[in-house]
């Protein structure tokens, strides 16, 4: 995979791109990584890149011309990167969207700056992918998100093929099950007996189930869509209402002065 960003800060992800796993990954060839200066394709003196928008307002927009060189310079050098532009009108990224990134062949990941970008250049997008309600600076920290998310999806990438199976949203759809190491007892705090008793199977068991009532605590949304037995569903209805009856003690006991 060859994956690529377009940007007014490329110096950004130096840091990341080359380091831990990211590094590790690019240094076996796993994939190759390449960030471009949209600087590179103004044509004035000043490298200018944003203007004022039409209809006024605050900040200034990046113009349409030095993107669509570049996509247009891009685009006709090697298989046809994967564009992706980074808005709050995009797909909220999950787990599934890095997924299936991971098959395509190269991505070309477009950060914008400022107020934003000239909105005739979106139409040059495969994808525009929001990272979450909220705003940042800039697209190169989303793109950073982005590549790491999909990279440890590559073979080879973690090493241990089972370690991108098992974290959390992967598989059945559910939050990793807690972990433990050394050692045994902390503070007055013990590691769950069943991890130490060297029953494969038991502790599998005991894994799925803790991985369920998590979920079902801190992230009940996700169970609609998770992949779950019958026996499963009802559980975690069953954990749902549970939480939620305890919630709404909790807020019963705080309203009459209970603490």
């Amino acid at each position: 995979m060859r994956i690529e960003t377009l940007s007014v800060f490329p110096e950004m992800f130096d840091s990341v791109m080359h380091a831990s796993i990211l590094g590790r990954a690019e240094e076996r060839g796993i994939f190759s990584f390449a960030a471009f200066d949209l600087r590179d394709w103004t044509h004035d003196r000043h490298r200018t890149v944003d203007d004022e928008p039409y209809g006024g307002g605050a900040g200034m927009l990046m113009k349409p011309e030095p993107l669509m060189e570049a996509l247009d310079d891009l685009e006709s050098t090697g298989p046809r990167p994967h564009v992706i532009f980074f808005t709050p009108c995009g797909e909220p990224f999950t787990q599934r969207t890095a997924e299936r990134l991971a098959g395509e062949e190269r991505l070309l990941l477009v950060c914008g700056r400022y107020e934003g970008i000239d909105e005739r250049v979106y139409a040059r997008a495969d994808e525009r992918i929001s990272l979450g309600d909220y705003v940042l600076t800039g697209g190169e920290l989303a793109a950073m998100v982005v590549a790491d998310a999909v990279v440890r999806l590559l073979p080879g990438a973690l090493g241990d093929e089972m370690s991108a199976q098992d974290e959390s949203f992967s598989a059945a759809g559910l939050l990793e099950y807690e972990q433990y190491t050394r050692p045994a007892s902390f503070r007055g705090q013990d590691v769950p007996p069943i991890l130490l008793s060297g029953d494969h199977a038991k502790i599998a068991a005991w894994r799925r189930a803790n991985a369920l009532e998590r979920t079902c605590r801190w992230r009940p949304d996700l169970i609609e869509h998770a992949d779950l037995t019958d026996e499963e569903r009802e559980r975690a209805r069953e954990l749902i209402a549970r939480n939620a009856a305890g919630a709404a003690e909790g807020a019963a006991a705080t309203d009459c002065g209970v603490v």
